[in-house]
């Protein structure tokens, strides 16, 4: 076959050309190129027809620091972080009229870096355009907004006077210890839901939440609903009236309680109670609180979870709580059953002798029990427990217990560990609360200090109770430290911690980098 001769077609002997796209020469350059209806090539159409006149390259925007939200006109404020969608959004919507005014579309938009500080944002968009005679053209467009601080209407009412408040969220728990409220302080930092109120300050037995719409706070109300159970109460207070264009302006103040009960308080049921709960108890522990309370029998590992409504009608109160934990050594134990889950928590009833720490060298008490801890138990461990046998009760609902049933002598509640120092590799964030330093108690900081660290010391033995919040990692950590604990205290694992987010010099030069990156990226096309 001679060459440049087109190849026989397969079993049909016949030859078929082969196919040549058509070229013609640019009419400016000469440059042979695919026809179009300008006949000129790409360059030459660049060079002659700029897509990009009349569309803007400088822009504002207004953005308040208080509350890290942008100004949408005429008047809402739309909060929005660095380089995110929403942020793009607003930004578009501020060169839309000119684009739509010049006939130009938008095919893509992205971030340019800039530094923080400069107070600028910058955007690289292509614009798409139909040039003579239906000639489509794209190109490159830089724009640049500068950013005015100005605060919000909210905002600048708080700085004004920070007690101009519209709603008030009193959150109250009638208990002797702060538990409850270190817990949900995590919960409302990982899910954000205090990030909108003006001021968060401390009050006998609670916190109070201080917003300016009564919707951030009614929002709030729905989340504790759904983590604790809780009863709500709303009130309002008449503040001005118009009466001419009939504007009233109220203060608003939901009064929020939460169940006494806590984890690992020991509860007496009545006999009402324990009979409509399919004969649970008489008593029981608390094990776990949701929006419902998760009540554990220690002698038959039944568990039973109560509503909010439900224990309203009982209403019963803890007769021992977490305060009046006793340790005890275990001295020998006996597995009954084999190890079961409910709910995720494992059991496994056993019986187990146990003394009191404090008896050694006193008496020589032992105590034989039936406990649901089997499974962490061994001979020579510790444990802290409820000590039923010298204490001094104050509960109508125990006192029917002790005359109607026989009642154990010691209620083990969990496994005690060597203390541990207080450095560790993780730490968790906290709310910014004010305190009335004019009223505080002697001694009330380092109470304050001791809940705090039994907290922490909770959130590492319960992986559950952990899972709902965020750890982060500790950066003056030392490894050196975990030589001084022992290999059997529980530690909370590396793989569940998170970054914390600080701005520093290696940002700075990852972004440099970035930056170089798009330039050489931007020279090559």
């Amino acid at each position: 076959m001679m060459p440049g001769s087109a190849a026989p077609a397969g079993g049909a002997g016949m030859f078929v050309p082969a196919a040549t796209a058509g070229t013609v020469l640019c009419c400016m350059c000469g440059v042979a190129m695919q026809p179009n209806p300008a006949n000129m090539c790409a360059r030459c159409l660049r060079a002659r027809v700029d897509i990009t006149e009349g569309v803007p390259r400088h822009a504002a925007v207004v953005y308040c620091p208080d509350c890290s939200s942008y100004l949408q006109p005429p008047r809402s404020w739309l909060r929005a972080t660095p380089e995110s969608p929403e942020l793009m959004q607003i930004l578009l919507r501020r060169i839309n009229r000119p684009l739509a005014r010049l006939r130009v579309s938008l095919s893509g938009a992205e971030f340019v870096f800039s530094e923080p500080h400069s107070k600028r944002l910058r955007l690289k968009l292509r614009l798409r355009r139909e040039v003579l005679h239906g000639v489509v053209l794209e190109q490159t467009h830089p724009v640049e907004f500068v950013v005015h601080d100005r605060l919000c209407d909210s905002c600048s009412r708080a700085q004004a006077n920070p007690d101009q408040w519209v709603a008030v969220v009193q959150l109250r728990q009638h208990v002797p210890h702060r538990r409850t409220f270190l817990y949900l302080e995590q919960l409302l930092l990982k899910h954000g839901q205090a990030s909108l109120a003006i001021r968060v300050a401390a009050a006998p037995g609670g916190l109070d939440f201080f917003f300016g719409s009564r919707s951030h706070a009614a929002r709030l109300v729905d989340f504790l609903a759904t983590v604790a159970p809780i009863q709500t109460q709303t009130a309002k207070q008449l503040v001005s009236h118009d009466t001419k264009s009939s504007v009233y302006n109220y203060k608003y103040t939901f009064s929020v309680e939460i169940c006494p009960i806590c984890r690992e308080d020991l509860i007496a049921l009545s006999p009402q109670a324990s009979r409509d709960m399919g004969g649970l108890g008489p008593l029981v522990l608390c094990v776990k609180v949701t929006n419902a309370i998760a009540l554990l029998d220690p002698l038959t590992l039944r568990v039973h979870h109560l509503e909010e409504k439900k224990y309203r009608v009982y209403n019963f109160k803890a007769a021992l709580t977490s305060k009046q934990l006793v340790e005890y050594i275990v001295l020998d134990i006996e597995q009954e059953s084999p190890e079961i889950s409910i709910d995720g928590s494992r059991y496994q009833l056993a019986y187990a002798q146990v003394a009191r720490v404090s008896d050694f060298g006193k008496n020589d008490t032992i105590f034989t029990v039936r406990t649901h801890l089997g499974h962490l138990l061994n001979p020579g461990d510790l444990a802290l427990g409820y000590d039923l046998y010298g204490a001094n009760l104050n509960d109508d609902d125990m006192d029917t217990a002790m005359t109607r049933y026989s009642l154990p002598e010691v209620v083990l509640v969990k496994k005690s560990y060597e203390k541990r120092p207080r450095t560790r590799r993780w730490k968790l964030k906290r709310l910014p609360v004010e305190e009335d330093a004019g009223n505080k108690a002697k001694g009330e900081e380092e109470r304050k200090l001791d809940e705090y660290e039994a907290f922490l010391k909770d959130l590492e033995q319960d992986p559950d109770l952990r899972f709902n919040i965020n750890l982060y990692k500790n950066e003056d950590y030392r490894s050196e430290m975990a030589s001084t604990v022992g290999d059997d205290v529980p530690t909370v694992p590396i793989e569940e911690l998170i970054e914390d987010l600080t701005l520093g010099d290696d940002e700075e030069d990852e972004g440099d980098e970035a930056v170089a990156g798009n330039t050489q990226s931007a020279m090559a096309e």
